[in-house]
């Protein structure tokens, strides 16, 4: 459904959207990296509002979150777009194609959510949920209105602007934010962005909602004991008990190397641990 988008100012004949860090520049019938965000008669519009392309119940340490109610399961939610291009996504197919999907009203996916037995929320995840940014803040502030027992749920690369990140942060109960290197080099080649701004994100949630996170240890680029050590350290200075997720990688769509080693894996927790109370390993 093509829907009104929020933050965005106009640059003579063209739109500049400022709901993440690109900025991106449009032109009249053009999209923003997202792949979402288009110029339609000098109006920026998006069109994935209410877009489902997967849906599914999942436990919730499947985001993944260890330290929020544990041994539940949560209605989880994706759309199609990214603003980043990672080389070894998973979830490349609804990431960076337009996906086959089913349009839910915010008012359906919330009765939705609430006729599952034993479901305690809603997750936006799969994609990247902060480019769904109109239907997730609607969908959120609704249910909480209706039913605020529920727990909205985001897993996000964290490339958001503070505006739109502050004003949706009160309907959030938790974040499983990527962090996917330390080092500015690896953000620009492999994904496509700067990595300051989902340190910025990391620093201002960590004390308004629960929140965990994720780095993919990819084999020869990422894995080594020093990169996690800086990691490690960075979110201690925040607090200690923030649980970091320490996933291995398997070759997937553009990026072809061998999984990453389990003795590596190995390493990288046992220094992350020196900082930090919580460490985990993934796909191992």
């Amino acid at each position: 459904m093509i829907k009104d988008a929020m933050f965005w100012e106009k640059h003579g004949d063209r739109i500049r959207c400022s709901l993440c860090p690109h900025n991106c520049n449009i032109g009249e019938g053009q999209y923003g990296l997202c792949s979402v965000r288009t110029n339609i008669e000098g109006n920026l519009k998006t069109i994935n509002y209410g877009e489902i392309t997967a849906i599914a119940l999942d436990p919730i340490e499947k985001k993944p979150l260890y330290h929020f109610c544990p041994g539940s399961k949560i209605l989880s939610v994706g759309s199609f777009g990214c603003n980043f291009f990672c080389g070894f996504c998973q979830n490349y197919s609804i990431a960076h194609y337009r996906a086959e999907s089913r349009y839910f009203s915010p008012e359906e996916l919330i009765e939705t959510c609430r006729q599952i037995d034993d479901n305690i929320g809603i997750a936006f995840t799969y994609n990247e949920p902060s480019i769904w940014y109109e239907y997730v803040c609607d969908t959120a502030k609704k249910l909480k209105e209706v039913c605020p027992q529920y727990k909205v749920v985001l897993v996000t690369n964290g490339y958001i602007q503070e505006k739109p990140l502050t004003k949706i942060l009160p309907y959030i109960d938790a974040m499983n934010i990527d962090l996917k290197s330390f080092r500015q080099d690896y953000y620009n080649k492999i994904c496509g962005g700067d990595i300051k701004y989902v340190l910025e994100t990391i620093e201002k949630c960590y004390d308004k909602c629960h929140i965990e996170i994720t780095t993919l240890l990819v084999n020869g680029l990422n894995d080594t004991v020093e990169e996690v050590e800086r990691i490690a350290v960075f979110l201690s200075s925040l607090d200690k008990n923030i649980p970091l997720h320490l996933t291995r990688y398997f070759p997937n769509y553009k990026i072809h190397r061998p999984p990453t080693d389990i003795d590596v894996m190995q390493k990288a927790r046992g220094v992350a641990s020196k900082y930090l109370n919580y460490v985990y390993l993934g796909n191992v």
